[in-house]
């Protein structure tokens, strides 16, 4: 299969140069290889992501002079694509209703950010089966039973970035530790979880390589986990190295200083913004 990769930004706020590096990154990689770049929104987050916000990203991207192969897709118009998995994954006996607070829900719902903590769920509805489950509830991983049935033979995943080359094996303990029971989705809501969905789109669309930043390297066995659960092919990872400021700082989408949009309306063009970030 040839090269093909994707750039997956959240809509809800401008592009900022931390992100941008990484679609132009995914977007050299594609076309040295001859493969295919793709652009999808990842806007399950219905409450934050907005229609503008998508707009200004490809038209940020476009000014880049990045191009992308077939439609933009965006996940908000295909949630019901993610059904299926979810209902297999409970089939399986994997899942749990869980009924702790939205705003606890939501947070978990979303893809992870470098200097964020990640709560390790305590385990307060772990007890709790289906038959249970009542409107509002979330459904999280029995991660605990996925490692045991995957247990008869190693889960690993395949990584190209400098930081991490290699081949990986998912290791049990740590992911208990450190990743612990996620949230996957929220009946009744149209909501899907970041991990569940980037990786089911990831297989949908035939991408080879995930190429992102590298704070989004410790979360990759979660997704490794639930492709290998769903018999799934897992792609091959590019976590690259983030961008920051001269104090070490992460530049991230908070930055508004360092979105894209303004650096184009100072006056800077796009190769003032790839000598920016080594392209």
């Amino acid at each position: 299969m040839s090269f093909a990769t994707r750039f997956a930004p959240s809509p809800t706020g401008p592009l900022h140069i931390g992100h941008a590096y990484s679609a132009m990154l995914g977007h050299q990689m594609a076309r040295d290889a001859g493969g295919r770049f793709l652009l999808r929104m990842e806007d399950t987050d219905l409450e934050r992501s907005k229609p503008e916000w998508a707009a200004l990203i490809v038209e940020d991207l476009t000014w880049l002079g990045l191009t992308w192969d077939g439609p933009v897709v965006s996940q908000a118009a295909q949630l019901d694509s993610y059904t299926d998995s979810v209902e297999r994954l409970e089939a399986m006996g994997l899942l749990y209703p869980c009924s702790c607070t939205r705003a606890d829900i939501r947070a978990a719902l979303a893809a992870p950010q470098e200097g964020v903590a990640h709560d390790v769920y305590p385990r307060t509805c772990k007890a709790r089966t289906m038959s249970t489950r009542k409107d509002g509830d979330a459904l999280r991983l029995h991660l605990d039973r996925a490692l045991e049935q995957l247990s008869g033979a190693p889960v690993r995943f395949a990584e190209t970035g400098a930081a991490h080359a290699g081949l990986h094996t998912v290791d049990a303990a740590q992911a208990l530790r450190e990743i612990g029971d996620v949230v996957l989705s929220r009946k009744g809501e149209d909501i899907v979880a970041y991990f569940l969905a980037s990786a089911l789109d990831d297989v949908a669309q035939g991408i080879t390589h995930v190429v992102r930043g590298e704070d989004l390297f410790a979360f990759t066995a979660i997704q490794v986990i639930l492709l290998t659960l769903l018999d799934l092919p897992v792609p091959i990872y590019h976590h690259h190295a983030l961008i920051r400021d001269e104090a070490g700082k992460r530049l991230a989408k908070r930055d508004d200083a360092k979105a894209i949009s303004t650096f184009r309306n100072e006056g800077y063009s796009p190769d003032d913004i790839k000598r920016m970030v080594g392209i």
